[in-house]
C-alpha cells in the first residue's frame, strides 16, 4: 500500500464547519493524518463493483419479497407490509447507501463485506473532510473518486422526477417540503442530518430540521412540525429500531405509507439490503461470484469465518472463528440477540499492523470512496482515512 503522511486539518477549522466528532473517546484524532494512494484503475474497479452489486441486491430483494423470506433476514414482522409497499411504488426512492469492501489494492480482489443501505454514516468526512485535507496540504483536490455531494444533490431531485433527468426538477417541483430529523443527543448524527438538509435545500426543496420526538405523525393526515405539513421525512433512525422499540410509531408510519401522505428516507425496503443475512441470499443467487464471500445461516465447515448479527453497528457482537471451530477474536456488544450470518473470512488491506477497509457510497450510482483504519473487526475507534488518485 502507498500511504502519504499529511498535515492534519486545524481543529478550529473542523469545529467551524460543524465537524465536532473529530476526537475519539480516548482523546485521539478520528481523522488519520495520512492518505491512501489509489490508481485510476483501482478507483474504477471500486466504482464498478458497487454498481454491479447494487443491481444484484435489487434482484435479491425481488427474490426475498416473492418468496416471503422476511423472517430469514431477521426482519421484524411489523415491517413486512411497509417494505412491500415501499418496494412496489417508485416514489420511495433510495437516497444513498455505503458498501463496505475488503481488498481492491495491491492486486487483492474486491470482496463485499456488507451494505449499509438504511442509515449509513461517514457522509460528512467522505464528502468534505478528505477533500479539504487535499486542499490544505496543497494537493490537487480533484484527484479523488469523490462526487458524493453532487450525487446526493442530484438524487434529491430524482425523488421528484422519479428517475427522469434531474435537470428537469423544476418541471416536476410543486413546493414539496422535506423534514430532517435525528435523535437528540448524538451530535454526529445531528450534524450528518443537517448536512443532508443543506444539500436538499440546495437542490430546491423547502426544508426544516427537528429532533425525531418533535415531529408529529398522523396516519391519516401525514407528517407535521410546528403545524406545517411535510411530504417527505428523512429520519436517521434504523427501521429495525423503530419496529422493535417504537411499535406505535411503526404502525403510524405504515398507515402513512398506505394513505400515501408521507414518503420516508431511506425507504423501508432498504432494510432488506441492510440485513447482513441478505449476503446468504446473494450467495445462493450468485454462487461463487467474484465480488462475494461464501455466506451461510449456519457455521461454514472447515472454514475461517466471521459471525455477524443480522443487524449491528460499529463491529459489535461479532466473532472470528478459525477453521477448526476455535473463536480467535470476539467483539462484545448489544446485538447478539439478532439472527447470525456466517461469512468466509478474508484478509483486509493492511499496513504496519492496521487494516484499511474501503467504503464506497452509492447514490443512484457509485459516487465516492473513503477508507476506515482499525483492527480485524472495525469498531467505534476506527479512524477515517482519505485517498488520492495517483
Amino acid at each position: 500500500m502507498r500511504i502519504t503522511s499529511l498535515k492534519p486539518l486545524p481543529i478550529s477549522f473542523l469545529e467551524e464547519i460543524g465537524f465536532a466528532w473529530h476526537q475519539d473517546a480516548d482523546g485521539s484524532s478520528y481523522v488519520a493524518d495520512e492518505m491512501i494512494s489509489v490508481s485510476e484503475e483501482e478507483a474504477r474497479a471500486f466504482s464498478d463493483a458497487a454498481n454491479t452489486l447494487y443491481e444484484m441486491f435489487v434482484e435479491a430483494g425481488e427474490y426475498v419479497i416473492a418468496n416471503n423470506l422476511f423472517f430469514e433476514l431477521g426482519i421484524p414482522f411489523n415491517l413486512e407490509s411497509i417494505i412491500k409497499k415501499s418496494w412496489e411504488d417508485a416514489i420511495h426512492w433510495h437516497l444513498y447507501g455505503r458498501f463496505d469492501f475488503a481488498g481492491g489494492l495491491d492486486g487483492k480482489p474486491i470482496k463485499l463485506l456488507e451494505f449499509n443501505a438504511d442509515t449509513p454514516t461517514m457522509v460528512f468526512e467522505t464528502a468534505i473532510i478528505q477533500w479539504a485535507m487535499l486542499k490544505y496540504n496543497q494537493r490537487q483536490e480533484s484527484k479523488q473518486f469523490n462526487n458524493l455531494y453532487e450525487a446526493l444533490r442530484e438524487n434529491f431531485k430524482r425523488i421528484v422526477t422519479l428517475g427522469e433527468d434531474p435537470a428537469r426538477f423544476g418541471e416536476f417541483y410543486e413546493g414539496w417540503k422535506m423534514l430532517f430529523s435525528s435523535i437528540q443527543g448524538s451530535l454526529e448524527e445531528e450534524q450528518t442530518v443537517r448536512f443532508l438538509e443543506h444539500i436538499a435545500k440546495e437542490a430546491g426543496f423547502e426544508t426544516h430540521f427537528c429532533y425525531a420526538h418533535e415531529a408529529r405523525l398522523d396516519g391519516g393526515a401525514g407528517l407535521f412540525f410546528d403545524e406545517t405539513n411535510y411530504e417527505f421525512w428523512f429520519k436517521l433512525i434504523p427501521w429495525e429500531s423503530i419496529a422493535v422499540d417504537e411499535p406505535d410509531m411503526c404502525a403510524l408510519m405504515r398507515e402513512m405509507v398506505e394513505n400515501k401522505n408521507t414518503i420516508f428516507f431511506n425507504p423501508a425496503y432498504t432494510l432488506l439490503f441492510q440485513s447482513k443475512r441478505m449476503l446468504k441470499i446473494l450467495w445462493d443467487l450468485f454462487p461463487n461470484h467474484p465480488l462475494l464471500l461464501e455466506s451461510s445461516f449456519e457455521p461454514l465447515a472447515n472454514t475461517k469465518q466471521i459471525k455477524k448479527p443480522a443487524f449491528g453497528r460499529e463491529g459489535e457482537s461479532m466473532e472470528i472463528i478459525e477453521a477448526n471451530g476455535a473463536i480467535s477474536h470476539t467483539n462484545e456488544g448489544a446485538y447478539a440477540h439478532h439472527l447470525p450470518l456466517y461469512q468466509a473470512f478474508v484478509e483486509q488491506n493492511s499496513h504496519d499492523g492496521s487494516c484499511y477497509q474501503p467504503n464506497v457510497f452509492y447514490a443512484y450510482e457509485a459516487c465516492a470512496l473513503g477508507f476506515r483504519k482499525g483492527g480485524l473487526i472495525l469498531d467505534n475507534y476506527a479512524k477515517f482515512v482519505g485517498h488520492i488518485i495517483e
